[in-house]
């Protein structure tokens, strides 16, 4: 099945070729040739030869450009990058960026921006947080504009993820607080701001200014005043306390005793692993200073 597929996906490639090559009125042979590619890319899936399937889809997109269907071409270039994903993540983000261009180009906004996150998805994948966070931002821009806030808001909390990941905190707090303070004013949304609340005062824990800290929570209260009854709020001012004692050991409790009762994630955790091991070089420091 597989070899008969790839088989026919080779006929219809050559079929299509000859078309091009071949004399006649441009705009039909390139119509011609388009559908032809179309059946030999659907060929070489069904025989998951992505690599040829996805070659394929762009001598589709090529077609038409030469035909001025830029939407279609872009839509070529997804196939292409869809089919790339399985097998190269550099060659898939190609294609995809070819198809964010030309959307871009066409005005259709909100597929350019539906393709930027996926592009930034493909380097969350490979660990490269600073592309990540180019495209993710892209992304959320392309949203905003679109007026598609839960998408632009979903973009801009990875970026504040990998920023803190990053040690670029400033910016981290600024997307968490920038988000919580929106939230506020919308009811299926303003359950979650504690815990963005939460991100960005642990942003502001790995800065280790615990003026910072104690001035952050004031304002916090004063952005949402439900907030100083939380246990987000709590956990916060004891780790600032902790800090300031320059306590480890109250530190490590009052850690375990939030994480007993709500798991902390692997984000939280790396952050606060950060905060600890600062505090514990410095009383380090202070012990060989005695």
């Amino acid at each position: 099945m597989t070899s008969e597929q790839i088989a026919r996906g080779e006929e219809f490639e050559k079929k299509a070729e000859k078309k091009i090559n071949g004399w006649g009125l441009f705009s039909s042979k390139y119509e011609d040739a388009a559908d032809f590619y179309e059946k030999s890319a659907n060929s070489f899936k069904l025989a998951k030869a992505w690599d040829k399937a996805a070659a394929v889809y762009i001598k589709l997109a090529g077609c038409h450009i030469k035909l001025e269907s830029k939407h279609e071409a872009a839509s070529a270039y997804v196939d292409a990058a869809n089919s790339y994903k399985k097998i190269s993540p550099k060659e898939a983000i190609s294609c995809f960026e070819q198809a964010v261009n030309l959307f871009s180009e066409i005005g259709r906004l909100n597929m350019a921006a539906r393709y930027s996150k996926e592009i930034g998805e493909l380097y969350e994948a490979e660990q490269d947080f600073p592309q990540a966070i180019v495209y993710l931002e892209r992304a959320a821009d392309l949203f905003q504009s679109e007026e598609v806030t839960t998408s632009a808001n979903q973009c801009k909390l990875k970026v504040a993820q990998f920023a803190a990941q990053m040690e670029q905190y400033p910016k981290a707090v600024e997307i968490y607080e920038e988000i919580a303070r929106q939230s506020l004013n919308n009811n299926l949304l303003k359950y979650s701001v504690k815990g963005y609340l939460l991100n960005a005062g642990l942003c502001q824990l790995c800065k280790a200014d615990v003026v910072a800290i104690t001035n952050s929570l004031e304002k916090y209260q004063d952005l949402d005043p439900t907030f100083s009854g939380t246990r987000e709020y709590k956990f916060l001012a004891d780790l600032a306390a902790a800090i300031d004692e320059e306590d480890v050991t109250k530190f490590t409790d009052v850690v375990k005793e939030f994480d007993s009762m709500t798991r902390l994630d692997a984000w939280k955790t790396t952050l606060l692993l950060r905060v600890k091991e600062a505090l514990k070089a410095k009383e380090l420091e202070e012990d060989d200073l005695t």
